[in-house]
């Protein structure tokens, strides 16, 4: 309700009194109330009382809340908190709240049920939670004060910290409270009543006031569409001196991982960063958009975290910016083997582990279903730190953002600048991904191919350990191929993640990963002569429904077909459906920094020579290249293909080669 002060008569000087309902409010004549106020039943203000909310703006005082002599309330049309009841408010008075002498709020202010605010203290853009107690002569100013804490007499409270740090209000402090209010409302038993000095009675029921300490983080001081994680994670931000960038993107956009930077936010002041997130989430309503660090010193960003997804659901923001998801004494606790998600399995833990013992960095990669069968991943944020906390952060982070996609994990050796033993975490239907232990070899002095003590002998068999050393020690590198039993009756392999280590220990690890990723398929691997490119006779190491790994006599790789524009494999071609011709091409064409793209045409538009453009093949690997090549080749099988090499320096073709003929 809106009140509004009558004309003063001598017959109302002694004070006006209002019923609603069981309780009365009382309003002095001398109280002056201007603007949308809504005062609830109870309510008392007490002469000398000046309310004021600006055009635009509402304030709310809660059910028998008081107002002595002198308080000062106004609302402007700036700034907003949001009240228990969901709606904005540019004060929110709680209920049974007490204002002393002379205490001054401005706009925007959340004092929750039950607070106590001293004599000539002043609150400016601030919230203070259920059962906050603030003395004499204190300021409270651009923070959020937690339920229940005390603010001592002449106190400046104007960083976060320094309202995190407060003491709780002891049985001490409320024997003050009551003596200063001259009133046996505080503390007094649940569903008792009690008198305040202005004869309005209270009654204080326990299912009020628990009601009232559980909706009270629902008033925050400027965040009205920041959840409290999100702002918890700015704070910390903000205190270890970082500033604060954004970024969005569509759905489109967010399965390529492109993102869009959105406008700096220059300050570094807690009110104006949290306003500026609210203005960007709502100017992205409908997209992904993230949060993230930014250290001025060595201009790199620190821990990005979305904040906002597309479909509108909730996003969990885990762990911290420096310590994330750690126990108390510093160590990470893995999830139980029972549990489906949250925190990372142990086997992952103990992996990541080994990684960084070894000096290896961490680096993740993630494909939707259709991506998956095609082997083409999306390489993920990059996890630049090498602390454990960080990294299982971020591991946790990347698997929240990307769930319902397959998500693999792989170290990186600084030194030679190589991926190391890739293994798949996460699957989109949620079933537990079984993690090899001892993917990664021990530590040790040397890592040499002695390094490997058999940690996936379960997956890989001795002879194919034995095959695998021969090639090695020949100085030819590995590689391996999957097939399902439809593939494998029509000769088509596909090529599994390329292993570029000559580690003993680094290449089993990647072969019997390979093999755990694909269980129920026939997996074959071969030798490759890196000065001649060409490959070795191909072994079979795996074949559906065997419960071991088998070890045939090797097939001759001249035996396979050698046609690369048929759908057929080809022994000679580390791609199971590719010539070697073409496949020297296009190592050439992305060695060179050059684009590849194809371009295709039916029978008809050939003899016209009327070609039409393909898709590009994305990835600055050979090995991605090579498999989106495949791809597309199957999309445009019976008909011309060919294979188009661009200088992206002059935008001039630089090859163009038919690589298929119906």
């Amino acid at each position: 309700m809106a009140i509004r002060t009558p004309a003063v008569s001598p017959a109302q000087a002694g004070g006006s009194q209002r019923s609603f309902g069981s309780l009365a409010t009382q309003v002095h004549a001398l109280a002056q109330v201007q603007g949308q106020v809504s005062v609830e039943p109870g309510a008392n203000l007490a002469a000398g009382v000046t309310v004021q909310a600006d055009p635009g703006a509402t304030v709310r005082l809660g059910s028998a809340c008081v107002l002595q002599t002198g308080v000062t309330v106004y609302g402007r049309a700036q700034g907003r908190v949001l009240g228990d009841d969901r709606s904005p408010y540019a004060v929110w008075v709680g209920d049974r709240s007490l204002l002393t002498y002379k205490v001054l709020v401005q706009s925007p202010v959340y004092i929750g049920a039950d607070c106590f605010i001293g004599f000539r203290s002043t609150l400016f853009n601030a919230r203070l939670g259920a059962g906050c107690v603030v003395l004499m002569h204190a300021l409270v100013q651009d923070v959020a004060i937690p339920a229940g804490k005390l603010v001592p007499s002449g106190a400046v409270i104007t960083q976060q910290h320094q309202a995190d740090a407060l003491a709780d209000v002891s049985p001490t402090d409320m024997a003050l409270v009551r003596e200063l209010a001259g009133t046996a409302f505080y503390g007094a038993p649940r569903g008792q009543h009690s008198t305040s000095g202005y004869g309005t009675t209270w009654a204080v029921s326990e299912d009020t006031t628990a009601h009232s300490t559980e909706r009270d983080g629902l008033g925050t001081m400027t965040s009205q569409l920041l959840p409290p994680d999100v702002v918890q994670r700015a704070r910390q931000y903000l205190a270890q001196g970082f500033t604060i960038g954004t970024e969005h993107a569509d759905s489109r956009r967010y399965r390529s991982g492109v993102w869009q930077t959105c406008s700096p936010i220059p300050s570094q002041r807690e009110p104006e960063v949290l306003a500026a997130l609210e203005t960007c989430l709502s100017q992205h309503a409908g997209e992904y958009v993230r949060m993230f660090g930014i250290e001025p010193k060595a201009k790199q960003r620190i821990a990005p975290v979305t904040i906002q997804r597309a479909d509108g659901k909730a996003v969990a923001v885990s762990g911290g910016v420096t310590a994330a998801a750690s126990s108390s004494n510093g160590a990470y606790r893995p999830a139980p083997a029972s549990t489906p998600s949250g925190p990372l399995a142990p086997e992952v833990v103990q992996q990541v582990r080994q990684y960084l013992a070894q000096g290896y960095r961490i680096g993740t990669e993630h494909a939707d279903t259709r991506r998956y069968r095609s082997n083409v991943w999306q390489t993920c944020a990059p996890i630049e730190s090498s602390r454990e906390g960080d990294v299982f952060g971020a591991l946790e982070r990347c698997l929240a953002e990307h769930s319902g996609e397959y998500v693999r994990l792989f170290g990186i050796d600084p030194r030679a600048k190589c991926r190391v033993a890739p293994l798949t975490i996460q699957r989109p239907d949620g079933k537990p991904v079984a993690v090899s232990s001892g993917s990664v070899p021990a530590p040790s002095p040397s890592y040499g191919g002695a390094s490997y003590g058999g940690g996936t002998a379960a997956s890989v068999s001795g002879d194919t350990a034995q095959q695998v050393r021969q090639w090695l020690s020949q100085g030819y590198h590995i590689g391996a191929e999957h097939a399902d039993t439809r593939r494998y009756s029509s000769n088509v392999w596909q090529t599994c993640t390329p292993i570029t280590s000559t580690h003993e220990g680094d290449v089993m690890a990647a072969l019997g990963t390979c093999m755990a990723e694909h269980p129920g398929e026939y997996v074959r691997i071969f030798g490759i002569d890196p000065r001649a490119k060409r490959r070795m006779a191909a072994v079979t190491i795996q074949r559906p429904g065997d419960p071991t790994p088998s070890m045939p006599s090797p097939t001759p790789a001249s035996s396979m077909p050698s046609s690369f524009n048929r759908s057929s494999g080809n022994g000679a071609a580390p791609m199971g459906g590719l010539s070697q011709d073409v496949v020297e091409q296009v190592s050439q064409l992305v060695n060179q920094g050059y684009r590849v793209s194809l371009e295709h045409a039916d029978a008809r538009r050939y003899r016209s020579g009327a070609w039409q453009t393909g898709s590009a093949l994305a990835g600055s690997r050979v090995s991605d290249v090579l498999s989106a090549l495949e791809s597309q080749l199957r999309q445009y099988s019976g008909e011309y293909v060919r294979l188009i090499g661009t200088d992206p320096k002059v935008k001039k073709r630089v090859l163009e080669s038919t690589i298929q003929r119906p």
